[in-house]
């Protein structure tokens, strides 16, 4: 089964890309990989593994041990994101002691995984808008499409 892999640089700007690669069965959360894994055209960057979701969309914890599934209870921030009842949209602080129990995969990469972002730590050769130049387009690039289509169906 194919990974989605999202890459973002430090622009804030995100790559998608989805390959089917065995190299990466078997990293865990915060690994760093060499570019050359991924793609022959990212060829001297270093990419580190910052998150994974599973097929049923579990996150990937670095807390769990292993690949399989597990229930953590967590508190306000990664992983869980829940206001409490009773709370506003604009309150300034959600209630303290506020946890709920999630289920989370573990933080090893296994088949089960389908989308693994990836972080840039080192730039190589090349840049990610030379390598992936079909996602560079902006906002108006899909408006002009969608105007292209739209002509074509009349």
């Amino acid at each position: 089964m194919p990974f989605k892999i999202n890459i973002s640089n430090k622009e804030g700007k995100t790559y998608k890309l989805e390959l089917e690669s065995e190299e990466l069965i078997g990293k865990s959360l915060h690994d760093k990989i060499d570019g050359k894994e991924i793609l022959p055209d990212l060829d001297g960057y270093e990419l580190e593994i910052t998150g994974a979701t599973d097929k049923a969309g579990f996150m990937a914890h670095e807390d769990v041990e292993g690949f399989g599934l597990n229930k953590l209870l967590l508190s306000l921030g990664r992983g869980m994101h829940k206001r409490p009842k009773g709370i506003k949209k604009k309150a300034p602080r959600p209630k303290k002691g506020l946890r709920l129990r999630r289920t989370v995969r573990g933080k090893v990469i296994s088949e089960n995984i389908i989308q693994i972002n990836l972080k840039v730590v080192k730039e190589g050769h090349k840049k990610l808008q030379d390598i992936f130049p079909e996602q560079n387009k902006g906002k108006g690039a899909k408006e002009e499409k969608k105007e292209e289509v739209e002509a074509e169906n009349e």
